[in-house]
């Protein structure tokens, strides 16, 4: 089977990689297990030092770096090297802080030393998204390779070069061979490698389906798995809420990444009284946005990644329209080349329509009016997600209620939803289990020992 590289602003092929076989899949586990037997003694100074010298190398070559994965999956050239840096970020601060978070617990009993120690548990399986292609697999790493872990990686299919590109920096960085490994192979083969007895643990960033699978054969094979799966974001806006602004911030989320991002704010509830102001503002911000080669420094919105998800947008769009639903701009994919659609903004969802339980993941706002604090919390929970959410209100009761009633793992107030490294990043219900970032990622995969000597 061939993995290919294809640049969706143009549809051109750019690279074909033959997956691994059977054999030198089995030969890159073995690698890693071996690896993991010596890794896991090295010290916490030594692994920070490898991440530091990872991190000097991705600002080094972002330039390089960002302009692959603008090839790739068709990310904007200035966000993708942003993503470098904020990939660089990321390493820095787990070598910073990464050995504190792991120190031995004490728990006071008397007459003896207890203490949790947190053991790395070995190779960890990391199945990873397209959209952000670098920091969705930094954000694992680094946490992992600090806690001791080896790490393997299973990069989404359109992106191969940025995963062995993330192979590379690391192996020159000075982590040792096998410590981390880029595995070239189909989805069809995840469920072996999981299953593997030398793969201790999985965590996936995807979809709600993909999740579900993997998910699945973690738990039959009794293995921990973490799930960063889907989301369909709630921004609220109330009346106290500075409008103009809310909807520039709102337009800035929508569109953050081409609008392919599981924190995408995606469902918009608008109180009614404040609603006509707010799309006149957002409608115009849509249609100023200008749409092209992700290469130029004037564009703002670049291609979806593939064909595939122009395709499953656009019927989104139409059946959320057929059901009743309101186009206030855009709505139709534009012509090739490249894998282009515009923004959209749609209005009066209906019950039942794809706007209404589904994950639009492309430039598409999907709108709501309600009249109180308790329709937006109804509507905001009215969803098969949690992954996150944010409310615009200088209103200190309505901040709390929205804080403690909408049913999600981040909630972010005057704010939209971001990953960054300071801060735990994980949701609930069908947007997935388990935390990253912050201390819950280096503890996702290790063993919690319990230490109990007798006596002082």
């Amino acid at each position: 089977m061939a993995i290919e590289s294809v640049n969706p602003a143009t549809g051109e092929r750019l690279l074909s990689f033959d997956a691994l076989t059977a054999g030198e899949l089995d030969g890159k586990l073995a690698r890693a297990a071996q690896a993991f037997a010596s890794y896991r003694h090295t010290s916490y100074a030594e692994r920070a030092g490898w991440l530091h010298r990872a991190a000097d190398l991705l600002d080094e070559e972002a330039g390089e770096l960002g302009r692959l994965a603008t090839l790739e999956m068709g990310k904007t050239l200035a966000s993708a090297v942003a993503e470098v840096h904020k990939s660089a970020k990321g390493c820095r601060w787990y070598a910073d802080h990464g050995e504190e978070m792991l120190a031995d617990e004490p728990w006071p009993i008397d007459g003896a030393r207890v203490f949790t120690r947190y053991e790395p548990l070995g190779p960890v399986l990391a199945v990873m998204p397209w959209n952000f292609p670098y920091w969705q697999v930094f954000r694992f790493a680094a946490p992992a390779l600090m806690a001791g872990n080896a790490g393997l990686l299973k990069h989404a299919s359109n992106v191969p070069q940025c995963a062995l590109k993330i192979e590379d920096v690391l192996q020159r960085a000075g982590f040792a061979e096998g410590v981390f490994q880029t595995l070239l192979i189909p989805s069809s083969a995840v469920k072996g490698v999981i299953e593997d007895d030398r793969v201790r643990a999985v965590t996936l960033t995807g979809s709600e389906p993909a999740g579900r699978q993997v998910a699945a054969t973690a738990g039959g094979a009794v293995k921990p798995s973490v799930l960063e799966l889907g989301g369909a974001d709630p921004f609220i806006v109330m009346p106290s809420a500075d409008v103009e602004e809310a909807a520039k911030q709102a337009v800035a989320s929508r569109m953050l990444n081409n609008g392919q991002s599981c924190v995408n704010a995606k469902r918009f509830l608008l109180h009614e009284s404040i609603a006509d102001e707010f799309l006149r503002h957002m409608v115009a911000r849509m249609e100023a946005l200008k749409i092209g080669d992700p290469m130029a420094d004037d564009t703002d919105l670049g291609p979806l990644s593939s064909a595939d998800a122009v395709k499953t947008l656009d019927q989104q769009v139409r059946d959320t329209v057929e059901a009743g639903a309101d186009v206030l701009t855009g709505g139709t994919p534009l012509d090739g080349p490249g894998h282009f659609y515009p923004p959209t903004v749609l209005a009066n969802i209906p019950d039942g329509s794809p706007g209404h339980h589904e994950e639009f993941f492309g430039p598409v706002a999907l709108v709501w009016r309600v009249s109180s604090t308790d329709e937006a919390v109804r509507v905001a929970n009215d969803s098969p997600f949690g992954l996150s959410g944010s409310a615009w209100t200088t209103d200190e009761a309505e901040q709390e209620k929205f804080v403690a009633e909408v049913d999600t793992g981040m909630m972010y107030v005057n704010k939209f939803t971001e990953s960054t490294p300071e801060v735990p990043f994980g949701g609930t219900r069908n947007s997935g289990y388990g935390r990253e970032l912050a201390a819950f990622g280096p503890r996702s995969f290790v063993n919690p020992k319990t230490v109990w000597v007798q006596g002082k």
